[in-house]
């Protein structure tokens, strides 16, 4: 019987373990005396801002495929030649160390309030803290005004590094991508839509 509530408690723990994993924070923002309906085309910055070394990393070439889909997606026409916008990415990886108290202790097994037997009879779950260590990683879109060289629009993602977003990389900054473009609200030349 004890070795069923060890279990069980392990069990509850696991759980707040897993429901403690939120979904990533994901919010945008625009200059608001800006007319977007004059934008037609963009491109990339020649180095962005997740590319340290001298060439282009496969982070990177994601992330311009990804942003490249949204915005064409939007009527937005990729060009090398005189865009209208110009985009940048920037990328940031810091471990997170949460402390989180314990379990609320359940007092008294089935007969009651725990009668000062140790054991079964007393408490469980206690109040031991536990240690959350993670990576969390932060991704920035910025839109630029190419002519003005002027901040236009800005989205940023932050959230926990998963397992599974480490595995499939491609995917995880894919849904990252598309997640900040939900918050963009407009178009290729003010087409109707926005």
């Amino acid at each position: 019987m004890r070795r069923a509530l060890q279990w069980l408690c392990s069990l509850v723990v696991l759980g707040a373990l897993v429901g403690c994993v939120s979904a990533p924070e994901t919010r945008a923002d625009y200059d608001k005396t800006v007319d977007f309906a004059q934008y037609r085309s963009f491109a990339f910055f020649d180095k962005v801002g997740t590319d340290e070394a001298e060439y282009e990393s496969l982070v990177t070439r994601q992330l311009k495929a990804s942003t490249r889909r949204e915005l064409e997606a939007r009527g937005y026409r990729y060009t090398d030649t005189g865009p209208d916008l110009l985009v940048n990415f920037n990328a940031s990886v810091t471990q997170q160390t949460h402390v989180h108290p314990g379990a609320m202790p359940f007092y008294g097994g089935f007969y009651g309030y725990g009668y000062g037997y140790p054991g079964y009879y007393g408490a469980w779950g206690g109040y031991e803290p536990y240690v959350d260590q993670y990576d969390e990683g932060t991704l920035n879109i910025d839109i630029v005004d190419a002519r003005r060289k002027q901040l236009v629009w800005e989205g940023t993602t932050v959230g926990r590094i998963t397992d599974k977003a480490k595995k499939d990389r491609a995917t995880a900054i894919d849904v990252a991508v598309q997640d900040m473009f939900t918050q963009f609200p407009f178009r290729a030349g003010g087409a109707p839509g926005n």
